[in-house]
Parts: structure tokens; sequence; C-alpha cells
């Protein structure tokens, strides 16, 4: 199963139905942060959590699916030798829903009208996931903004393209591109040479991806459990289910910014359009040089939680197949960024800031203990 599609699992679970009422009026997020609202283009405004703290600033993006309050048990275990914040990319939780504007570079840009907004200098940018891209897209044209880049399971093809791993969505659109210059061309040399390149680079990539993707598909995976009635009679409640199903006992402002209220006190549904997650997919970039400090940690093999995991067949058969893949990306990152330090956690959730804090904790204050 590629990552990309894990994250979006955990928290855009589809659900659905009116249950009796229970309201939530009176519960409060406890995590010790501020809200403010910072305008990065006309009339889209993003959510930026401060957890406060002195020192060296840091600056937290998630990934698709996710707003900035997915840290909210992780981000104080830092404030103490940090100032750190975390930014709601566009289309989620509180921050507005444009219906344009999710390219990489320009959710990079998001990130940086940010840092101008709020005057933080120089800070380390910390992405999971998709957040990767923005990383990567300001890295390698900003990277004088930056103090580093640290990489939490988001060191994929869509952070760093190595044409030796490839990537279906990205190839797959650099070859549309390819087909659309040949019915442009006007002449017969036109053509020959973006046919010539099409054959040359564009088809066996393509080729290589096709059979990725069907080894990928020929992995059985269990269904996905479905939460009951009473797991969605209230966020606490949901909360505890995905835990029990995911491993992962996920912050409850985040449940709340991710999904509907229903009129009778429940939880419902995705917040989120579908459309934004599909367009953020649709708009990966190709980033080849990151021109700043990194570190790279990989969750090499990943535990996708107890619902794969009770099942030792499958979860032995999706390893045999995403493992390798992995520590491709992995060598991959550290063959193309020779100057980064990668980190290979086995058998961590794809949430590694979740499954595995203590070590995302270490390998992140030695990281940022080595830079300037």
């Amino acid at each position: 199963m590629n990552p990309r599609w894990v994250l979006t699992a955990l928290l855009l679970i589809p659900l659905a139905g009116r249950l009796s009422a229970q309201s939530s009026a009176t519960w409060h997020d406890p995590s010790p942060h501020t809200v403010q609202f910072v305008t990065v283009e006309k009339d889209v405004k993003l959510e930026v959590l401060d957890w406060g703290g002195s020192g060296r600033p840091i600056v937290l993006l998630t990934g698709v699916g996710n707003s900035a309050h997915v840290y909210d048990d992780f981000a104080p275990k830092l404030t103490s030798e940090y100032h750190v914040y975390g930014i709601t990319r566009r289309g989620f939780g509180a921050s507005s829903a444009p219906d344009a504007g999710y390219s990489a570079d320009r959710l990079g840009d998001d990130v940086l009208a940010v840092l101008d907004a709020l005057k933080i200098e120089r800070p380390v940018l910390v992405g999971h996931s998709i957040g990767g891209e923005e990383l990567s897209s300001i890295g390698s044209r900003h990277p004088e903004r930056v103090a580093g880049l640290i990489y939490l399971d988001a060191a994929y093809e869509y952070a760093y393209y190595d044409p030796s791993i490839n990537n279906l969505n990205i190839d797959s659109r650099e070859l549309q591109k390819k087909m659309e210059q040949l019915r442009a061309a006007n002449t017969p040399p036109d053509a020959k040479s973006v046919i010539q390149e099409m054959l040359q680079d564009d088809l066996p990539k393509f080729e290589s991806d096709l059979r990725k993707e069907q080894t990928l598909a020929n992995v059985t995976w269990p269904p996905a459990p479905s939460p009951t009635a009473a797991d969605r009679a209230s966020f606490a409640a949901m909360r505890l289910w995905q835990e029990r199903v995911f491993g992962l006992k996920v912050p409850e402002a985040e449940l709340r910014q991710t999904r509907e209220l229903t009129p009778d006190g429940h939880v419902g549904g995705p917040r989120t359009k579908a459309t934004v997650p599909q367009a953020i997919l649709a708009a990966e970039q190709k980033y080849t040089e990151i021109r700043a400090p990194a570190l790279a940690i990989y969750a090499v093999p990943h535990d996708y939680g107890p619902f794969v995991s009770n099942n030792p067949a499958v979860s032995e058969a999706i390893d045999a197949v995403e493992a390798p893949q992995n520590e491709a990306r992995a060598k991959a990152f550290e063959s193309g960024v020779p100057s980064a330090r990668v980190i290979r956690l086995p058998h961590a959730n794809h949430y590694v800031f979740m499954s595995n804090e203590a070590d995302v904790l270490r390998e992140m204050r030695a990281f940022l203990a080595s830079l300037n």
C-alpha cells in the first residue's frame, strides 16, 4: 500500500448517520497554544497555532487530511527548547478552502507568507507525509529562508524525485505533457524530437510505474473496519476506536477540526472537500535538489495498526512489497542529498511522531543541535 494512500486512511474514513443528541459545546482544547489567522493570498487565511517556547523557531506542517492540531500532543514536548508553531494548510480544518492554489510551490509560498507575516526568521520546517513537498519547495527555491528541514516519513517522490524510483502520479503527468506537445507539433522535426524523448525516457518510466502498481494491486488488504454507532457517539469514543483499529491516539481537537459535528452533537463525515486532496496529489512537482540541511526519518517497514498486524499473513505480504520500495526511497534520498541525515525506524507507523514519539524527539534534538 502506497504511503500516500495510507495518509488519508486514519482521518478520512467516511462516517454517516445521525445519532442521539450529545452536546460538545463545553469542550475546550487542552493543548497550550494560541490560535491566529494569517492572510497568505487574497481571500485565503491560514490557521496558525503557537505553542510558545523560546529558542530557535520550529514550524510544523501536516499531511493530507490533517490540521495543525494533529501536533497538539507532540508540539508541547519541544517548547522547553524551541518556539513551536503549526500551520493548517489551505483547504483543511479552520483554514480557508479556495478552489485553487494547491500546487506544491503555491503551498510552499503559503508557508513563506506566514513566516513573513509573523516575522519568523530562519525556522526549522518539520513536515509529515505530503508536508514534505512544501519543505522541498522551500528548500530548493529559498534555502536561505530556513535553518533546516525535517521530513517525518515525508521524503517520498513528491519531496525528492529520483529517476530510479519514479512515481506514477508525477510520471503520468509528464507523459501527458509530452502527448500534448506531440499533438501541437507543427512540423515533422518537432514531432520527431518529442517522440524520441517519449520512447527513451517517458514511456520506460511509465511502464516501470505500472509494474510497481501491479505488484501493489496483487496484495490483498483486509477491509478497514467501520466504526459502530457507539464509536461515533462522541469524539472521545471515536478517538478510542481509532486507537483500537489503527494503534494511534489522535488528539481530540484534530478530530473536531477534520470531521463534521452533526446537528445532534455526534461525529459526522470529513469536513474537507474531496476535491482538495485530489488537487494536491494532482499538482505534485519534481524536486531534485534540496539545498538546506535535512533530516529524513522513514518508517521502514511500516506498521499499519492492529487491523493489519492482527493478520500476520497479510502483514508479511504487505511488507514484502512495501519495505523494499521504502528502503529504496531512503537510499535514493541518502544518495541524492548526501549532506542529509537519514534515519530508519523499523515498524513505525506512518504517523511516526505519534507511534515513535521518543525516537523522533531524540533524532530531532540531535539534528537541531547540529545546526548553525
